[in-house]
């Protein structure tokens, strides 16, 4: 199945082509304007984008909206997660607020979030959500992934390496973004046994 991505970044459309690798994911034409991020949920994110998409270029669209969740800070950073440090904020700046802001002391339970909307015009729109449970790092480690990965522990990983110090294979196994789109193609799936 033909699927346009509503994202501008390149780490998530890499990664959800390599997690729905059974579908054609296109990315969203550069004239097509995504809407603010304007939702209080990452369910009303992801399908303010995936919404947008599907209206602008007439074909299926999927979108995803993902951030951390830090117990110590009431959940945030949550939908804010990509400008935690501020609208044009890096990777870098945002993770470094975040170990500013979560006492070194304190609750240091995170949990990275997913929620993958599909949009087909004319049907039912569908919402598919993951979610990783972690422990935030004293600092960052490893060169992999994108974004909180350098400081956060997956509870699953027994002997404390960071999403960025899990090769790809043992990071979209646990992730929040791999379960999401585990859940979308696994109903997809079945859609396409229903039509046959």
């Amino acid at each position: 199945m033909r699927l346009v991505v509503a994202t501008r970044n390149e780490h998530k459309l890499r990664e959800l082509r390599k997690l729905l690798s059974g579908h054609e994911l296109v990315a969203l034409p550069p004239e097509v304007a995504l809407p603010p991020e304007s939702g209080s949920t990452f369910e009303e994110n992801a399908l303010i984008k995936a919404r947008a998409a599907a209206a602008a270029t007439g074909a299926t669209a999927i979108a995803d909206d993902s951030g951390i969740v830090a117990a110590a800070l009431d959940g945030h950073p949550g939908v804010h997660s990509a400008r935690f440090a501020g609208e044009a904020a890096t990777d870098e700046e945002n993770l470094a607020k975040l170990l500013r802001e979560v006492p070194p002391d304190g609750d240091r339970r995170v949990a990275y979030v997913c929620v993958i909307a599909y949009i087909e015009p004319g049907r039912e729109e569908r919402l598919f959500d993951g979610r990783c449970e972690g422990t935030l790092a004293a600092e960052p480690r490893g060169g992999g992934g994108f974004g909180y990965d350098p400081a956060f522990v997956p509870s699953e990983v027994a002997d404390g390496r960071t999403m960025a110090e899990l090769d790809p294979a043992e990071k979209d196994a646990i992730s929040h973004r791999g379960r999401a789109a585990r859940a979308l193609a696994g109903w997809l799936a079945e859609e396409r046994k229903a039509a046959a």
